[in-house]
């Protein structure tokens, strides 16, 4: 395969991380999981050239929220494509989400998550 659009995968549930990782795959993309959002911010500082999208879970344990993370992420770099995944906070991402994300309900049919990432991608979604 050649060079695999890398997705930045923000989980902190390892069953669900399995499953994130293994639907990525079968849609031809790499995952590049950690379990935080401080572990996201630190992958995507120094490792962002590889990193194209970030999909991350909204409710991440002690740490930032996936909310936050976004505009973290999206203040680095204006722009960058975010999926979010969520059993219960979808009723938050009007006000939470930034601006062109896209919001998918745990839980998810791999190919609903592999067809959010490729749609973000090939609406010009595209990172600096």
């Amino acid at each position: 395969m050649n060079d695999a659009v890398r997705v930045l995968v923000v989980e902190d549930e390892a069953l669900i991380v399995g499953f994130v990782e293994d639907a990525l795959s079968d849609g031809g993309f790499e995952a590049c999981s950690v379990h935080s959002g401080e572990e996201a911010m630190s992958t995507f500082r120094y490792g962002r050239e590889g990193c194209r999208v970030l999909l991350t879970d909204v409710n991440l344990g002690d740490g930032i929220s996936g909310w936050e993370l976004a505009q973290q992420i999206r203040e680095i770099t204006p722009g960058f494509p975010v999926v979010y995944m969520t059993s219960a906070s979808a009723p938050d991402w009007q006000s939470q989400g930034v601006e062109g994300s896209v919001l998918i309900q745990k839980p998810f049919a791999p190919a609903q998550l592999t067809a959010a990432v490729s749609q973000l991608l090939e609406s010009g979604a595209s990172p600096a």
